[in-house]
């Protein structure tokens, strides 16, 4: 699975943080940041993980709807 975020939209709420620490935090910007995350060809932030977690609640608490879930196929 991978989760992608456009960063460059985020209003910096902090949901995802206070409900995922594990995979996101607040930065300096005041702007979410994907721990890990790689900035792919169409700047969108992404993470492959073996299991979503909590952030399927992480991109469900998102006002602004820019984290989403991608399940990738072997």
């Amino acid at each position: 699975m991978k989760i992608l975020q456009e960063r460059k939209k985020c209003i910096g709420c902090g949901s995802c943080s206070a409900i995922c620490p594990k995979y996101w935090e607040m930065t300096e910007d005041g702007k979410a940041n994907l721990k890990g995350a790689i900035v792919n060809s169409k700047e969108l932030h992404e993470l492959e993980v073996e299991k979503i977690e909590c952030n399927q609640e992480a991109a469900d608490s998102c006002p602004v709807n820019i984290i989403k879930i991608k399940h990738v196929k072997d």
